[in-house]
């Protein structure tokens, strides 16, 4: 079998960038709203094959158990991890498979994510939990969550519980401070806004 395989990859990320802060500052950034990441992939294998190669079946294993087949594939994953994509490609002519053709890696742990799960309203006095869900700093050794609920209360932690006291609409901020090693990123924030009904 004689072809040419050279393929396209797309990694989908839909995010807006983080705005960093630096230390005890909790005034000056602008936090944008949370980052929305999509871990998604497209692959495109349409321009990889010798004319002369004849018919082929692409197979797709895309390293969370999931098969897909066909010369152009979009795949979104569920754990933010490191993937392997290995690519068999059928010879349709002869029935010969090329077991792992293309091994491609695809790699959702390097990315900075700002991300907080919170209902958008509550009541006064009625307790809210705040959750980072999988925020992350990769470079860094170990990164701090700190919470401003706007209302004169900050705390720390990937997941707290807050009940504000005033009704209004706060726009609570999360910030992921990183420590060391010197490629340590500065630190992050994200804002979202909450409505404290009476």
């Amino acid at each position: 079998m004689r072809f040419l395989l050279c393929l396209l990859l797309v990694l989908l990320f839909v995010a807006q960038p983080a705005a960093a802060q630096s230390a005890g500052d909790t005034l000056s950034v602008d936090c944008p709203l949370p980052r929305v990441m999509e871990m998604c992939v497209e692959l495109d294998a349409r321009r990889a094959v010798d004319p002369a190669a004849g018919p082929l079946t692409f197979r797709w294993h895309m390293g969370d158990g999931t098969l897909l087949t066909g010369a152009t594939i979009s795949h979104c994953y569920q754990q933010r991890r490191h993937y392997t994509v290995q690519l068999d490609v059928l010879d349709e002519a002869t029935g010969e498979i090329r077991a792992a053709e293309k091994l491609i890696p695809v790699d959702f742990t390097t990315e900075i994510v700002l991300n907080f799960r919170a209902a958008d309203t509550v009541r006064v006095g009625q307790p809210l939990t705040f959750d980072a869900l999988d925020s992350q700093l990769p470079l860094c050794a170990n990164a701090v969550v700190l919470w401003d609920f706007r209302d004169g209360y900050v705390t720390n932690g990937r997941q707290v519980a807050h009940a504000f006291r005033r009704p209004g609409q706060y726009l609570v901020r999360m910030s992921l401070r990183g420590n060391g090693p010197d490629s340590c990123p500065a630190s992050h924030c994200v804002s979202r806004r909450v409505v404290v009904m009476p």
